[in-house]
């Protein structure tokens, strides 16, 4: 004999189940929206790395918990590759990017960009003897420059010096290898890598920090946020006015600011201010 059971019995039943499962669905999308989720890419000390404990550290990941801190929300790191960030950024794995990224026309085509908190540049490292006091002596003779595949500093290099040997090496160490043996002119690269080489290998090597082409970072979010750009922009602001580049220079990057004094050069993060004036 079938049993069938009391049918209000059977829809209150029904009715808890639904709820509870709704309920177990919700709770993903609350913790996923309180957060604020962070893509890095934790290769590029000193402003994003990995620490002898493993935790990230770095301007980025200090400049990122203090914008978790303005915004009132918690914020979660996510270590991915450089060239997947814009893709979790597109595909909502992350919320925003902190990535010592470049904000070029190119990129903003595929997202947006707060204002910026870093304005550097690609520069030379040169051998310790070279001559070489300024970028357009790369242009007079037969030069041979060496580059990092696929960087802005080959791109500049074949755009602007049509009469060198661009040689485009896989690595960094490979770069400096060239350099600190005296077989290429210059190596093209970024203003912070070639502090950090010329500051590693000073009998082999110097730098030459004046930028050949501004760029700037900035923290990229996705179209349409407006609100949430507008309210990181005026924590960038707000975390200049107080010191907190400052402060994060001091923990990570004393040495090159040095540097970069002793060059009679505006440090990254005061750069688009000094050029401006």
């Amino acid at each position: 004999m079938l049993c069938i059971p009391d049918e209000s019995a059977f829809l209150k039943l029904m009715k808890r189940l639904l709820l509870a499962l709704a309920v177990l669905c919700l709770i993903p999308q609350c913790k996923r929206s309180d957060a604020l989720i962070i893509g890095t890419d934790a290769t590029y000390p000193p402003f994003e790395f990995k620490s002898e404990t493993g935790e990230l550290a770095g301007v980025s990941i200090d400049m990122g918990k203090a914008l978790g801190e303005y915004l009132g929300r918690p914020v979660e790191f996510r270590n991915i590759a450089f060239d997947g960030l814009i893709t979790a950024l597109q595909t909502g794995s992350i919320d925003i990017i902190i990535s010592s990224m470049t904000a070029n026309d190119e990129r903003r085509k595929s997202l947006d960009f707060s204002a910026p908190y870093v304005t550097t540049g690609i520069c030379l490292l040169l051998p310790k003897n070279s001559t070489i006091t300024k970028v357009d002596e790369l242009k007079q003779g037969k030069r041979r420059i060496v580059t990092k595949i696929a960087t802005t500093g080959e791109q500049w290099s074949r755009a602007n010096l049509p009469n060198a040997e661009i040689v485009a090496l896989d690595s960094d160490p490979a770069c400096v290898l060239e350099i600190s043996k005296g077989s290429a002119d210059a190596w093209v690269y970024d203003q912070i890598s070639v502090m950090n080489y010329a500051l590693a290998n000073p009998d082999s090597t110097k730098a030459l920090l004046a930028p050949i082409r501004i760029e700037e970072w900035a923290v990229g979010l996705k179209h349409g946020e407006a609100e949430l750009r507008d309210k990181i922009s005026a924590f960038i602001a707000k975390f200049r006015a107080e010191g907190g580049f400052d402060k994060v220079a001091d923990k990570y990057l004393a040495k090159e600011r040095d540097y970069m004094k002793q060059q009679n050069l505006p440090f990254v993060f005061d750069l688009a201010e000094k050029i401006a004036e």
